[in-house]
C-alpha cells in the first residue's frame, strides 16, 4: 500500500479544523505538491486508488493519477477524525482539548474519539486488505496515517502526533498494514496515551 496525506489544503493555509465533507479543496502549493507527487510515482504500478469523502483528497489522486484509468473508490472509512464543536474553528484549540484528555474521551458536540477513530480506520484496512488488487494509493489525512504508519509496526498512538508531510507517499506491505489494523484494534480496547501519563 501507498499511503498519502492529501496536499496543502486551503484549510491548512489558517490551520483551520476541517472534517466535515466536502471541505475546501487544495491550495496552489496543494495543487503544486500533487502534481509532485505524480512525478515521484511515475512508472509505479497503482492497481486501485482510493480517497475519501473531503475534496482535497479526491484532488490529490486525480492530480496525482493524471491520465491513469486507474480503478476509483471513495472510502469513509479513511476519513479525517470527527470534530464535533472544533469543527471550522483553530487546530489549536482543537489540539489544547486532545491532548488534555484520555483517547476514548468524547469529542464535544458529537466529535469522534480518537479510540473510535483508530477502530474506524482498522475497518478501512480490513477492508483494503480483503481486495484482490496488489497495489494500492490511498489518500487520506494526517491523524489516519500517523496512526497507521506508527501501528504497522506495532506502536500505539500518542495524543501528540509527529508530523505527518503533505503528499509523501509512506510504503506499507500487505504484512505491515494487516499488523497496522491489528495493533489499532488492541489499542482501542483498553485505550491509553503514553505521552499523556505521569
Amino acid at each position: 500500500m501507498l499511503l498519502v496525506r492529501h496536499g496543502h489544503a486551503r484549510s491548512n493555509v489558517a490551520d483551520r479544523v476541517s472534517s466535515v465533507p466536502p471541505g475546501e479543496g487544495l491550495s496552489e502549493q496543494g495543487v503544486q505538491e500533487a502534481l509532485a507527487l505524480r512525478v515521484a510515482l511515475d512508472g509505479e504500478g497503482i492497481d486501485l486508488a482510493v480517497a475519501t469523502r473531503l475534496v482535497r483528497t479526491q484532488e490529490t489522486l486525480e492530480l496525482a493519477l493524471g491520465p491513469r484509468r486507474t480503478e476509483r473508490l471513495v472510502l469513509p472509512a479513511l476519513d479525517e477524525i470527527g470534530f464535533g464543536a472544533y469543527e471550522g474553528g483553530p487546530l489549536a484549540v482543537y489540539r489544547a482539548w486532545a491532548w488534555a484528555h484520555a483517547p476514548d474521551a468524547e469529542c464535544p458536540g458529537g466529535g469522534e474519539s480518537r479510540a473510535e477513530a483508530a477502530v474506524r480506520i482498522s475497518r478501512a484496512l480490513d477492508e483494503l486488505l480483503a481486495r484482490s488488487e496488489d497495489v494500492v494509493l490511498a489518500v487520506s489525512h494526517a491523524l489516519p496515517i500517523r496512526y497507521v504508519v506508527d501501528a504497522s509496526d506495532g506502536t500505539f498512538p500518542t495524543a501528540r502526533i509527529t508530523p505527518v508531510p503533505h503528499a509523501t507517499p509512506f510504503v506499507l506491505p500487505a504484512k505491515a498494514v494487516a499488523r497496522a489494523a491489528e495493533t489499532l484494534r488492541a489499542w482501542a480496547s483498553a485505550p491509553a496515551f503514553v505521552d499523556l501519563e505521569g
